[in-house]
């Protein structure tokens, strides 16, 4: 793929001062890109938590009749010993980058690479930038990571039909543990779409995500990240896009869902179960139910979501990968990077790019 000179040529920035007066002209780009982390909401909600003491870097671009085509959302991350500019939303987003539909992304890498030579900067980290989207070779970036993200092409004619395509094995087992637990149980799928009852079943879905979790450390729950997501959670069910599912056992919660639905995709982010149900495969059941009524409603993709969990590849072989990419802006960026990505003795670079990049 050829990558575009350094030049707008072709289209216009326009800085944004003050998100809330971005928000119109944001959702149509957010739309086109298809991504729930590209909309202004999960940008203004992440912002107003994560970004205090930070200066906003975040464009758009225009074409040359005017146009709106795509959303920069930068910002600087540091200032010391490195200026470090990053994408909006990491690195709690699954799917970042410029904004912008699959037809301009020509278009938006011109323009960030245009808006990067007008500001100081040392290192640019994008993360979780998706690889088949070939933003490393539009931006002549290199490639810091790569990590795993399954997705699944929901291009069956109901449930019966996407199981005719799994394994035998997979087939089985899912039928058996879900006839068994209503055999010996009262069972029921609950999707949480009531505004009023939404904190308590937040409440639930952290309490069971820690039990999940209790021997290792997560960051979805406790602090600012269950703040946000606590905050975004109640905007994306008011405009239709929380996905809330619980498996209740005999009347309690055993198991929990979390995630979004936008433009026809659905986004798999977070799940809980009870310890005491691992046997039974709670965890496994109920995400095979996104699944079956994500297909009911006739939404053309699931994204799983980063990490390649084994019980995911159960369910899909496709995937896609997102990247972890940079760009050195200084003499400084430029050590930095090549000093990291050889791990050789600079602790302090390393550690930077350690917790930048999760790796």
């Amino acid at each position: 793929m050829a990558a575009p000179d350094r030049r707008a040529d072709r289209v216009r920035i326009e800085s944004i001062h003050d998100l809330e007066a971005a928000r119109a002209e944001w959702a149509s780009v957010a739309e086109a890109s298809r991504n729930i982390f590209a909309t202004w909401e999960w940008s203004a909600v992440w912002w107003r938590h994560f970004g205090h003491g930070r200066s906003l870097l975040t464009s758009f671009c225009r074409d040359e009749d005017g146009r709106m085509v795509a959303v920069l959302p930068l910002y600087v991350w540091s200032t010391r010993p490195l200026r470090v500019l990053r994408f909006l939303g990491h690195p709690i987003g699954c799917q970042l980058g410029p904004i912008c539909g699959p037809d301009r992304r020509g278009d938006a890498a011109r323009a960030l690479l245009a808006a990067l030579d007008d500001v100081r900067w040392d290192v640019f980290l994008g993360e979780g930038v998706s690889a088949d989207e070939g933003w490393a070779g539009l931006l002549r970036a290199s490639i810091w990571a790569t990590t795993p993200n399954p997705v699944l092409r929901l291009d069956f004619s109901d449930w019966d039909d996407y199981l005719s395509s799994c394994s035998a094995n997979f087939r089985q087992q899912l039928r058996r543990k879900e006839r068994k637990l209503a055999r010996d149980h009262a069972i029921r799928y609950r999707h949480a779409a009531d505004p009023a009852r939404l904190q308590q079943d937040l409440d639930t879905l952290f309490a069971l995500h820690g039990e999940r979790w209790i021997e290792e450390r997560s960051a979805f729950g406790g602090g600012v990240a269950e703040s946000f997501h606590r905050e975004f959670a109640s905007v994306a069910l008011e405009r239709g896009w929380l996905r809330l599912w619980f498996l209740e056992v005999d009347g309690v919660a055993v198991a929990a869902w979390y995630g979004f639905r936008f433009q026809g995709i659905e986004t798999y982010y977070q799940l809980g179960r009870a310890r005491a149900w691992e046997k039974s495969s709670v965890g496994l059941l109920i995400v095979a139910h996104s699944v079956r009524e994500a297909l009911a409603d006739g939404i053309e993709e699931y994204r799983f979501g980063p990490g390649g969990g084994s019980y995911k590849y159960r369910f899909t072989e496709e995937d896609p990968g997102l990247q972890w990419i940079t760009l050195p802006g200084s003499r400084a960026g430029r050590l930095a990077l090549a000093t990291g990505a050889t791990l050789q003795n600079n602790r302090l670079v390393r550690k930077m790019l350690k917790k930048s990049f999760n790796v």
